[in-house]
């Protein structure tokens, strides 16, 4: 077992979660609807982040305020499945 004081705040606290097991993040459905051809290489590297590849794919991602970013990024290629 490490000592306390030489483990940083922030892994004492990623274990302790773990250890938890009860918290659980919510979590958002994006399913690409358009394709990527002819956008900017920004918006289809955004889409790869995302996992989307195909047209009608579907992917499950936590809800952060970074992939609500994302997805305000690529909005016209892509919607949020209830």
């Amino acid at each position: 077992m490490p000592i306390p004081w030489l483990v940083p705040a922030a892994f004492q606290c990623k274990k302790f979660l773990e250890d938890k097991g009860d918290i659980e993040m919510a979590t958002i459905k994006i399913k690409q609807i358009k394709s990527k051809i002819g956008y900017p290489i920004d918006q289809k590297r955004t889409l790869k982040a995302l996992g989307l590849h195909k047209i009608s794919q579907v992917v499950e991602k936590e809800d952060t305020p970074v992939i609500r970013g994302m997805i305000r990024k690529v909005h016209h290629l892509v919607t949020v499945v209830e």
